[in-house]
């Protein structure tokens, strides 16, 4: 079952196109990740979809609800966490929670009880006391993911929720996310910057200039680029970096990590590793090897952000 369903959104700030054109259908049980550069309009969608801000035009539907009709009992189903910490620090943790709940009309014999079992189940028990404002980075983040839960909210939206925290709380992070939906069946749509935590998702929609323009499962968006990414190694990838960009057949050329990733336009492959087995040593440095690999989803992003389909291409 469908609980969001999004067509044709328009959102303008001005003269800039925010959001053009975006249609989503997110079903129980799914977490769909929104991808994208600075300015794609991944956050300006979910803010449309929680009802923070009016489309142009476009239709959104929450659990059955008209976001634009139905305002309030649509809000009542979607749990959100904005990209900034936005609970009150003067505040004990409890008390944030609480004070959502009651906001949200939950009685005192059953907020209790559940904001209990939601500082357990993201870790913060121990902390109930203490003030949001004297939290780590990671805490506050969990904090603001119980206080969304508190009123078991049939769809969760997360902006870059593990944006400036450490690995190991990125990875808590994820195990909750991912109990959350095993455990109530949830909707869940989040933007995220780290295309690992893109590769958790059911499903990737990958925004540019407001526009989704490519979307699919992982493996899916994957096999798009299967056979062309071409990994090298060298002695001087960097110096290398501008004269293997010239040979005829690739299309981009990155430094990745110690090596080099080229993507080759279809059928051109083989001429590519060739060409580079036949390379003469010179100040640009030695190759040492050129190998076709199984693209990752940070060659797909560096694909799409570079050539973009005119028209959105949908992958099923």
């Amino acid at each position: 079952m469908a609980l969001i369903e999004a067509s044709h959104l328009y959102r303008t700030f001005g003269t800039n196109v925010a959001v053009n054109d975006v249609n989503l259908s997110v079903q129980a049980g799914e977490i769909y990740g929104l991808v994208g550069s600075d300015g794609a309009g991944k956050t300006t969608t979910l803010r449309l979809l929680v009802g923070a801000l009016r489309p142009d035009q476009g239709e959104i539907c929450i659990c059955g609800f008209d976001i634009q009709k139905h305002t309030e009992q649509a809000r009542g189903k979607i749990g959100y966490l904005s990209q900034r910490f936005s609970l009150y620090e003067d505040l004990t943790v409890l008390e944030n929670i609480r004070f959502f709940a009651e906001v949200r009309g939950i009685q005192t014999n059953e907020w209790k009880p559940r904001c209990l079992e939601l500082l357990r189940f993201v870790g913060l028990e121990e902390f109930s006391a203490r003030k949001a404002g004297q939290l780590s980075g990671g805490m506050k983040q969990k904090l603001g993911l119980a206080s969304a839960l508190v009123t078991q909210p049939q769809i969760l939206l997360l902006d870059e929720p593990t944006t400036g925290v450490d690995p190991v709380t990125r990875q808590d992070f994820w195990q909750l996310i991912i109990r959350i939906v095993a455990k109530e069946g949830m909707a869940v749509i989040l933007t995220t910057p780290y295309m690992d935590e893109a590769a958790r998702c059911n499903r990737l929609g990958f925004m540019r200039s407001g526009r989704i323009i490519a979307e699919g499962a992982p493996s899916q968006l994957r096999a798009k680029l299967e056979g062309r990414i071409i990994e090298v190694q060298s002695s001087a990838p960097l110096k290398m970096l501008e004269e293997v960009s010239q040979i005829p057949g690739v299309e981009d050329a990155r430094a990745f990590g110690d090596k080099l990733h080229l993507r080759s336009t279809s059928g051109k492959t083989e001429d590519i590793i060739d060409s580079l087995m036949k390379h003469t040593p010179g100040d640009s440095g030695n190759i040492h090897s050129a190998r076709v690999i199984p693209p990752t989803l940070e060659d797909v992003f560096i694909s799409l952000s570079n050539h973009p389909t005119e028209n959105g291409e949908h992958y099923a």
